[in-house]
């Protein structure tokens, strides 16, 4: 009877301790689980535009609308010239139709003007070769000798470079972007005396692509911004 009692208070006493161990891990793995670090992970590239959108704007002036007509077509069949004499394919010239401003028919138009007719047309070179258009764009001046004047383009027609190849630098800017985090959250953990643990909960971020600089808009910068929250243990 005796050893049979004996038997039993040991069992007992070793589930206690069973018990308490438990209890005690779990009471820490709660109060680790409430403890976590928010970091953020920054990743940049600079790359070169590999799109360039360039509009030709021009405009002729006069009181003949068919002579106007006639000039337009003769002004852009140089144009064309000009851009395949320097490499530049149909595919990649657009001509769009004419616009035709009559001031007589204005309504808040003055009598004063020396002219009826102001017929704006624009030729549009959409291309992958950013390298030959920039050289274009800077010597549209030797259209000048054939009496052409370009006009600048307003916001409507301005020059407009892209980068369209974000597909293949997302994983490695995700990866680095990432490591950055961690190697925040590693420093951090560290400081507060702390192990750093799994990831509770991550985002990637917006990916944005805005130009360099006002004077470089043919380089392009492109980030992104990881939010990652880690566990903290003992």
């Amino acid at each position: 009877m005796k050893k049979s009692w004996v038997k039993e208070a040991a069992i007992v006493a070793a589930a206690i301790v069973v018990l308490a161990f438990c209890i005690k891990t779990g009471i820490e793995n709660f109060a680790d689980r409430g403890r976590t670090v928010s970091v953020k992970g920054l990743s940049e590239r600079e790359v070169p535009a590999n799109k360039v959108v360039w509009p030709i704007v021009f405009k002729e002036v006069g009181n003949n609308l068919q002579v106007l007509y006639n000039s337009i077509n003769t002004t852009s069949d140089k144009i064309i010239e000009y851009l395949k004499a320097n490499g530049i394919t149909d595919a990649e010239i657009s001509v769009n139709a004419p616009e035709v401003i009559d001031f007589q028919a204005e309504r808040y138009s003055t009598n004063d003007k020396p002219y009826r007719y102001n017929i704006k047309s624009v030729i549009t070179v959409t291309s992958e070769q950013v390298e030959k258009v920039r050289t274009l764009i800077a010597s549209q001046g030797e259209l000048l000798k054939e009496g052409i004047a370009i006009i600048g383009g307003d916001y409507e027609n301005r020059i407009t470079y892209e980068y369209t190849l974000l597909n293949e630098l997302k994983p490695e800017m995700i990866a680095e972007a990432t490591r950055n985090a961690r190697k925040a959250a590693e420093q951090f953990a560290k400081d507060s005396d702390s192990r750093l643990g799994k990831i509770v909960w991550a985002s990637q971020g917006q990916f944005s692509i805005t130009d360099r600089d006002n004077n470089t808009p043919y380089i392009k910068k492109v980030r992104v911004v990881t939010s990652v929250n880690y566990s903290l243990k003992n």
